[in-house]
């Protein structure tokens, strides 16, 4: 079992006289993983079918001698300059109609044919070179999928989309609710993508568009994924990037992958960089099914995020990288190697910095390789979680639209206050999709939920009756999949909603917990009301209440809790809590404990068995040192 630790490393940015000085500093940095050949279209492809292999060839050499693997990329996220000066329509166009040039990265279209033709050709190129390769690990198809393109060629593309999802045009018009504003289409032809407009635009058309983009982007990456399977057989994956960036149905393409992988980049500030780095660990996981995926790229050290950059303190990059580990990784890779000497993301932070190897950074990233072999042994283990929250990414296609009675209404920032309650408690939390099976789970979290099936409605209701614990949020079940306004949930949950309350300010609740963005004038039809508004409009109306179902129990929570009531929610429906994050891995008899410290004081906590990274029984009990981590084996 091998846990994976590298990053993405760029030789074409540097003399052939560094790179015997690169292998042999990944040697003492315990690398044994990196991705090569990103951005490197220019490089192997300088005029058209020209290829120029020499340089890949010394440098897949020299890692393979120095004992380092290869996640080998095709370089399709970015064009060289001779395919956007022969291929202008190529070049996408933004939502308000500006056709971007070249200069930066992602400079294509993805529905344009030379586009594919030219993603194929080096793809198939690399393939058949390097299938045989020793070093070769894995396949990296593409970067981080996503550009997004309103040309007439994708306005084609969407069209033919919508003709086989629809069949025709009536039926388009009913899902679309053409009759408001005169909508109402007659040809194919006049359908275009929603680019920007004098006002709203069409929410269905919108959400649409998002639909078939993911799906036209699946199918470039099944075309490359094709010619490389024709050659090769090693695995093949492509790197998602998360965030507030989601360009494609993520859950969807995990099937088409061998390894999910995720490029994750927390904001660096405060506590919660901490909080996103779980929780996007803890959906890279569900998307993958349970089984292990991996982190492919990560900071070393500061960010760019906006007006200033927020440097990692020593000891947070370990604290970052070990909790992907805990929640499922097969590794832990950054972006990237050796900082760029200039361009772009000259000053993006590195495995080898500006300043070398003597450094804070390259000490931390050596000492960080010498702990994940230790850990080795969990690589085939499996999280433990006894919570799920539900995640559907259309319903957050379909709530970044401008048609909602609030604009603070947010499904991401939803969906991570839920993950964030449990996380601060030490509870695992799985992530899991509205019609997945939930019976294994003993409490499920519905944050959200504007947009539902008529299958997850369902699916929600059987849990329930077969003893499950379901804690529906606010503005939950509220439409169906076409976007119109239904009541999906009002009978499992017991209540009726009569009107929507956006709050500018927080509200009280009886119970001494406040409310804050959003209320609801909530009806108690065969409900127990567990917590009222005090005070404002909803004076007295329920704002928490409690449905019994068959064997099971369903909550309405009709507003944003504040962090101690959601705290106690927590506690009350898990009946557990830990003092630092913890994660449980099982496989068999055997349990690995991760517990991470992220505060300024040690904590002794309960335990029993062998510290992984220091080797030493435990008996008892363990201290976890403060910005550390221990990592507990129990049979």
């Amino acid at each position: 079992m091998t846990l994976w630790y590298g990053g993405d490393y760029n030789p074409e940015q540097w003399d052939p006289a560094v790179w015997k000085e690169d292998v042999d500093l990944m040697r003492r940095a315990g690398v044994n993983l990196v991705t090569v050949g990103v951005f490197s279209w220019s490089s192997i492809e300088p005029r058209p079918g020209e290829y120029t292999f020499g340089w890949l060839d010394q440098v897949l050499d020299l890692l393979h001698d120095g004992g380092v693997s290869v996640d080998l990329a095709t370089p399709t996220a970015s064009p060289p300059p001779w395919f956007s000066r022969l291929h202008p329509e190529a070049l996408p166009v933004t939502a308000d109609g500006v056709r971007l040039t070249h200069g930066s990265r992602d400079t294509y279209c993805a529905c344009a044919p030379a586009y594919r033709d030219a993603a194929r050709g080096i793809a198939g190129a690399l393939a058949e070179r390097y299938a045989d390769h020793p070093a070769l690990a894995m396949w990296h198809v593409h970067n981080e999928y996503g550009t997004t393109c309103y040309c007439p060629l994708a306005a084609e593309r969407f069209r033919d989309w919508l003709r086989e999802r629809y069949g025709s045009l009536d039926r388009l018009n009913e899902a679309w609710t053409t009759a408001f504003w005169s909508q109402g289409y007659a040809d194919w032809r006049d359908i275009e993508p929603p680019r920007k407009t004098q006002y709203l635009v069409n929410p269905t058309q919108y959400l649409d568009f998002r639909r078939f983009w993911s799906d036209e982007l699946l199918a470039a990456f099944r075309e490359q994924k094709n010619v490389v399977r024709a050659s090769s057989e090693a695995p093949i994956t492509t790197n998602f990037v998360f965030g507030g960036w989601v360009p494609v149905n993520h859950a969807q393409w995990a099937a088409e992958v061998d390894v999910v992988a995720i490029d994750h980049y927390p904001d660096q500030a405060g506590i919660g960089a901490e909080e996103q780095t779980a929780f996007g660990a803890d959906l890279a996981r569900g998307w993958s099914g349970g089984k292990p995926w991996l982190l492919m790229e990560q900071a070393a050290g500061a960010l760019n995020e906006g007006r200033r950059w927020h440097t990692k303190e020593p000891g947070r990059m370990a604290r970052h990288s070990l909790p992907h580990v805990a929640r499922g990784s097969r590794g832990a890779l950054f972006f990237q190697w050796r900082a760029s000497r200039g361009g772009a993301e000259m000053y993006h932070p590195a495995m080898v910095p500006h300043a070398g190897p003597d450094s804070r950074m390259f000490r931390e990233i050596t000492e960080l390789g010498a702990v994940l072999p230790r850990l080795a042994e969990v690589a085939e283990s499996n999280v433990v979680a006894e919570v799920a929250i539900l995640w559907d990414v259309e319903c957050w296609w379909a709530m970044q639209g401008t048609h909602l009675p609030s604009s603070e209404l947010d499904y991401l920032k939803a969906v991570r206050a839920a993950h964030r309650h449990f996380w601060r408690a030490g509870v695992t939390v799985d992530f899991a999709a509205p019609d997945a099976d939930l019976s294994s789970y003993g409490v499920v979290v519905v944050p959200s939920l504007y947009l539902i099936s008529d299958e997850a409605a369902a699916n929600l209701t059987t849990y329930v009756e077969n003893g499950g614990q379901l804690v529906v949020g606010y503005f939950s079940g509220i439409v169906d999949t076409d976007l119109r306004v239904r009541h999906a949930l009002t009978d499992l949950l017991g209540v009726r909603i009569e009107e929507f309350h956006p709050l500018a300010d927080e509200v009280a609740l009886a119970s001494g917990g406040r409310g804050r963005l959003w209320s609801e004038d909530v009806h108690a039809v065969s409900a127990e009301v567990v917590d009222r508004y005090a005070g404002g409009v909803l004076d007295g109306r329920p704002a928490i209440t409690r449905r019994q179902a068959g064997a099971g129990t369903a909550w309405y929570v009709s507003t944003e809790l504040d962090d101690e009531t959601a705290a106690g929610l927590v506690q009350e429906l898990t009946g557990t809590g830990e003092p630092l994050e913890t994660v449980r891995r099982r496989s068999g008899d055997t349990t690995w404990t991760f517990r991470i410290n992220h505060g300024d004081e040690d904590v002794v906590v309960p335990a029993t068995g062998v510290e992984l990274v220091s080797g030493a029984p435990v008996d008892g009990e363990v201290t976890v040192p403060a910005g550390g981590y221990a990592v507990v084996r129990s049979e």
